[in-house]
């Protein structure tokens, strides 16, 4: 029989949830797969909670690389973004937006969410791409401060030893992640922007992102 993608590489099935963030239901619990160590905060954000029967304790494959879809999805479900509020004249699907977007692809409410929720993507985006570092970290950043008032940092820029690698459009955003210690540069002083980025890596972004948000936020008044 083969394979599901759910489990070997985050897909339909296996798409992220936010639960880490349900306090006092999370104890510290480690796997192991491909000799790296998750933390059960990480393995939340990666899972869909509606799911998780799905796949092995052991089995999360926190290293394995995702897809341009499956990013978007994570976001969308991060921030709770939805289409709560917004009017159509029509029934919105997918490639009215992005032209490869197939509608009846699980993704496809996932891109129109994105279309009219803070991301910015090209018309011409391949959902099945894996996403690099510096993409997923910008559209990280955009839809974080496009929907939050968040107030504006002081920024010293970290010098990048492949600095020349970087997409110009995606500097600035790139800079404020690693002033906030979202993410890092490597011993050699190298971000690594084309390379392909994992699960484990997008999922503690989207824990770190979250936390910053929470911490900034005001409470309700009663």
């Amino acid at each position: 029989m083969k394979m599901k993608r759910t489990i070997l590489a985050l897909s339909t099935c296996a798409i992220l949830s936010v639960g880490f963030i349900q306090q006092g239901s999370l104890a510290a619990t480690s796997y192991t797969d491909q000799n790296t160590a998750v933390d059960k905060d990480t393995v939340h954000i990666m899972v869909d909670s509606q799911n998780q029967d799905e796949l092995a304790a052991d089995f999360f494959l926190p290293e394995a690389t995702i897809t341009t879809a499956e990013g978007i999805q994570l976001i969308v479900n991060a921030f709770d973004l939805n289409l709560d509020g917004i009017r159509f004249v029509k029934m919105p699907v997918a490639s009215d937006y992005f032209k490869n977007a197939n509608n009846n692809a699980w993704y496809a409410n996932a891109l129109i969410i994105a279309a009219n929720q803070g991301f910015e993507l090209p018309n011409d985006l391949d959902p099945n791409k894996m996403w690099t570092k510096e993409e997923f970290v910008y559209q990280l950043m955009h839809v974080m401060e496009s929907k939050n008032a968040l107030s504006m940092i002081n920024v010293v820029p970290v010098k990048l030893a492949d600095e020349s690698e970087l997409t110009i459009a995606y500097q600035g955003a790139i800079q404020r992640a690693l002033a906030l210690g979202f993410t890092k540069v490597d011993e050699k002083g190298n971000f690594n922007p084309k390379g392909e980025i994992s699960r484990k890596e997008s999922a503690e972004l989207i824990q770190r992102a979250l936390e910053y948000v929470k911490a900034r936020t005001l409470p309700a008044q009663q």
